[in-house]
């Protein structure tokens, strides 16, 4: 009966551990900030279901309603405390999302100046908005496509949205855009479906579906850019995190991050349920992949054009290329890189094994899809060249990109900077116009 014993004690060791961490977890959340209405107030989205039955001025006119509430649900009650220059939510502030000429929390559609020529429909990131990929939305209409930019439920309203929604929602939101852009566009034309971080899993996860449902139009290309395929081990247990939150005493059990919101296109509160649900996603997006890799319906999916940082401290680059591209078969599909500066050293921010990370990161060729790299010359040199090892093929050719070079304060591209010029009015390294959002 010893085992008996044994088995006693390592539950009994297992239950002092989460007991434990519990208390760890509701000491670190009674310490920290307060939570104001942006993070208690939540909006009505529509679901899934209401969304599947909606058109695209059900869903826009809902979306009107939303900011509508923020405005007397939220700004029209601040504190005198919360009305700061900093306060995305003061109607006075600089940084207020209605004074700008675009709102880029809203969702959007860009036309062509003529005939479109296609389709694509762009979805953004975790705690992002439209604006994530305007920039990349205003190419495409140059380039004679509708460009639809829809704002995924949860986002751009309060974060606390993101306490009440379902990564179905967000499928759900993805099929509507890809109606509403079918509807002006018709059939004969192409279709790109573009997604940012949490918006690639919906776009491989929409792709996916429509090779097996004739009802959902199929796209033409996929454009990954830091797509989440996978995520910290950490997200499995994101709602274990929010257990204490069922007690009033300690609601911000629901968040991961309480910040001030000064950013006026994305949050900067995390509650537990949207790593949770992102979780949720990649699994049931890898789980797609696995079994339409072994019924050999990859076979029918378009090519996918994934552009990612190899050092990302967000998404899993390895999962990319294990859970994703080495799945693919040879239809087109291309991989490229961002390496880090190897002729600068920032060993107190990075680990030695990140210098090292592109050598583990792909299996020798040859790969059924094309890699390109872009690393520097060699690792004295700030000069940069682009590696391609094509499909198929086990010999790579290097070719110099002229005049460009990696900053020499740059060691490498983060998560957020691969859908954004150096000139972006937020983001950029050289803003232009200046101070445009604050």
């Amino acid at each position: 009966m010893k085992w008996v014993t044994w088995l006693k004690r390592i539950v009994l060791s297992l239950l002092l551990l989460i007991v434990g961490a519990l208390g760890l977890r509701l000491y670190d959340i009674q310490r920290g900030p307060e939570l104001q209405l942006w993070h208690t107030w939540v909006p009505h989205e529509m679901d899934a279901d209401e969304i599947d039955n909606a058109d695209w001025n059900d869903y826009i006119n809902k979306e009107n309603a939303l900011f509508s509430e923020v405005k007397r649900q939220v700004t029209d009650k601040l504190d005198a405390e919360q009305q700061t220059e900093l306060n995305r939510y003061y109607s006075h502030s600089p940084i207020y999302p209605d004074s700008f000429p675009t709102n880029w929390n809203r969702s959007y559609i860009m036309m062509p100046d003529g005939k479109p020529k296609g389709a694509v429909v762009l979805l953004h990131g975790l705690t992002d908005t439209p604006y994530s990929l305007r920039h990349i939305a205003e190419n495409y209409r140059q380039q004679g496509y509708v460009a639809i930019g829809i704002r995924l439920p949860g986002h751009g309203t309060v974060p606390a949205g993101l306490t009440d929604v379902d990564w179905q929602d967000w499928l759900a939101a993805t099929r509507l855009a890809v109606r509403e852009a079918k509807r002006l566009t018709g059939n004969d034309v192409p279709l790109h479906i573009v997604g940012f971080s949490n918006g690639g899993a919906l776009a491989m996860k929409y792709s996916l579906d429509a090779l097996d449902n004739a009802e959902l139009a199929k796209p033409q290309r996929v454009i990954l850019i830091s797509p989440m395929i996978g995520i910290t081990s950490f997200a499995r247990f994101s709602g274990l995190a929010g257990w204490p939150a069922f007690l009033p005493a300690f609601s911000k059990a629901a968040w991961l991050n309480i910040m001030p919101e000064f950013n006026p296109f994305k949050y900067n509160s995390f509650p537990t349920n949207a790593a949770r649900q992102s979780f949720l996603l990649t699994k049931a997006l890898q789980k797609q992949i696995v079994t339409d890799s072994r019924n050999h319906r990859l076979n029918s999916l378009p090519p996918v054009l994934t552009f990612q940082s190899v050092v990302d401290s967000t998404v899993s680059t390895r999962a990319i290329v294990t859970a994703l591209y080495n799945r693919l078969p040879e239809n087109g599909s291309e991989i490229v890189l961002f390496d880090l500066n190897h002729a600068v050293r920032f060993n107190s921010l990075l680990r030695r094994t990140s210098y090292t990370a592109l050598a583990r990161l792909l299996p020798a060729p040859p790969r059924a899809y094309q890699t390109t790299i872009i690393t520097n010359a060699n690792s004295a040199s700030t000069d940069m060249e682009i590696r391609t090892t094509p499909a198929g093929k086990t010999d790579t050719t290097v070719e110099k990109l002229q005049g460009m070079r990696y900053l020499p304060d740059v060691y490498s591209l983060s998560h957020v900077a691969l859908p954004f010029p150096l000139s972006d009015s937020l983001y950029g390294r050289y803003p232009h116009p200046l101070n445009q959002y604050g």
